[in-house]
């Protein structure tokens, strides 16, 4: 190891040949030793000046040797990064990737000067802070966006990834990244879903001869299928973050409520109801279960659906209070079953008239649901 610390003969060999590449040598043996915590404090002063000087070397190559070898060194002095992490970008990235020191203020001012290399540099860091991710899904490129998107390390909120969807979300990149993480709000999954349908319906009419009409249908049975099967599970509050994002952008269908009433998924009926018909949940849950039927009938035709679909709901509305969960292994599929069978059995008696995609929608999703139990396990001995 002894060669890689700064000797007397390193000092010689300076005054003798000061080239760029015997201060880089230089600058790298001393930026070994500084992590030396035998150093005493006037030694290490000394040993921050000496770096000091060397980080405004006219070389790149010395100034590079500094970062990389001070890059995690938690005893770096705190202006001393900053300056590396401003350098060119050679210099800069080594101590952006990793470095410690720098505080969230300085590496948003960095994302802020615009520097793609650098953004990404910091994007890729083992932890980012929710105010430096948001700093990037503002102002990063595509490129540092996708490394942020990716990175399960760096604190994404939910604005932050709605900006990301917003400004990147037809990005291949940007979208694998953001399918990768281990949360995904339903609100961005559902965007997602949206952005990459898009994309898909360009490319159906591209190779195939659909009718923009048929590509669309297409299009929209693949989105509220997808977005169905998002919003069953989740919590009311983010169910109701689902809805009012799907009626912003026109999403909030009536198929899409009946489809998801007749799954079983009387969440995100009583949110969809209460947001077109602008009452509280909890009051569109105590109209819609009125035993009378006069509650749901009143916040139906507040809500502004068509008519068409009222028995539909009614019959959703019965069957979902006759039928419960078994409470085994995948119960909310096979309970999303049994209320499928239930109406697809009973609906002609129950009045109701489904649109034919609707009953097809029903019938391709029952077949995709368990039917049976688990096997049961055996006692243990």
């Amino acid at each position: 190891m002894s060669d890689q610390r700064l000797s007397i003969e390193d000092v010689q060999r300076l005054l003798a040949d000061p080239s760029d590449q015997t201060r880089a040598r230089t600058a790298e043996k001393l930026a070994r030793q500084f992590d030396d915590r035998s150093l005493s404090p006037s030694e290490r002063r000394m040993a921050e000046d000496i770096l000091r000087l060397m980080a405004r070397d006219a070389a790149v190559r010395v100034r590079q040797a500094l970062s990389e070898n001070l890059r995690d060194n938690a005893l770096l002095p705190h202006d001393l990064a900053v300056t590396l992490a401003r350098d060119v970008e050679t210099v800069a990235i080594p101590v952006l990737e990793v470095s410690q020191v720098l505080t969230p203020e300085d590496l948003i001012e960095i994302v802020r000067g615009q520097d793609e290399a650098k953004q990404t540099a910091i994007a890729r860091r083992p932890t980012v802070q929710a105010a430096v991710a948001d700093a990037l899904a503002q102002e990063g490129t595509e490129k540092a966006v996708s490394a942020l998107a990716g990175n399960l390390g760096a604190d994404l909120t939910e604005t932050s990834m709605q900006r990301i969807v917003d400004r990147f979300g037809d990005s291949e990149s940007v979208q694998g990244g953001l399918i990768s993480r281990d949360v995904l709000p339903i609100t961005i999954a559902e965007k997602l879903v949206n952005q990459v349908s898009e994309a898909f319906r360009a490319r159906l009419l591209e190779r195939h001869p659909l009718s923009p009409d048929a590509a669309a249908s297409l299009l929209l049975q693949s989105r509220e299928r997808a977005t169905i099967g998002l919003s069953t599970g989740s919590s009311e509050e983010s169910v109701i973050r689902l809805v009012h994002q799907l009626r912003q952008h026109g999403r909030l269908t009536p198929s899409i409520i009946v489809r998801a009433a007749c799954m079983g998924d009387i969440i995100f009926l009583e949110c969809a109801m209460a947001e077109l018909a602008g009452v509280a949940v909890a009051n569109a849950r105590i109209l819609i279960h009125d035993s009378g039927h006069l509650g749901l009938r009143g916040i139906f035709e507040r809500a502004g659906l068509p008519e068409s679909i009222y028995p539909a709901l009614r019959a959703a509305v019965d069957i979902f209070r006759q039928t419960d969960y078994d409470g085994l292994e995948r119960d909310r599929e096979r309970y999303s079953r049994r209320m499928i069978e239930r109406i697809l059995t009973q609906y002609g008696d129950l009045g109701v008239d489904f649109e034919s995609s609707d009953l097809e929608y029903l019938l391709g999703r029952m077949s995709q649901l368990p039917a049976t139990l688990p096997p049961a396990v055996p006692p243990t001995a």
